[in-house]
């Protein structure tokens, strides 16, 4: 049974899990907008509200968590260079997602998260 259980896991192991969720966000961070499935932008939004928040603190242990939760690329620079202080005023809330239309191969519920400012 799945009581109580918030990690959605996408018949996937826990490495690769991981390693989509970093794929993700760092796209997220790069485009500032991507589309995904639905199921897929209601997981990344927590992961990416977190990162932006320790961003907006911009101190070392925020850089550090950062760093271990992406890698150290484009990302995370962008994370924390021009993103976290965009929304150093904002209290959380910082993604949106928006439906769209079903996928056409497998009609899948697709999706559309993007930064709010």
């Amino acid at each position: 049974m799945r009581h109580s259980s918030k990690v959605k896991k996408f018949n996937r192991s826990r490495s690769a899990r991981i390693g989509l969720m970093k794929s993700l966000a760092v796209s997220f961070f790069d485009r500032e907008r991507i589309i995904t499935t639905e199921a897929k932008a209601k997981a990344l939004r927590p992961y990416v509200e977190k990162l932006i928040t320790h961003a907006r603190a911009e101190t070392v242990a925020g850089t550090r968590f950062i760093i271990a939760k992406i890698g150290d690329n484009m990302g995370s620079h962008k994370l924390r260079k021009e993103i976290g202080p965009r929304f150093k005023d904002q209290n959380g809330g910082y993604t949106r997602i928006m439906k769209m239309p079903k996928r056409a191969k497998d009609a899948s519920p697709m999706a559309t998260i993007e930064l709010v400012k």
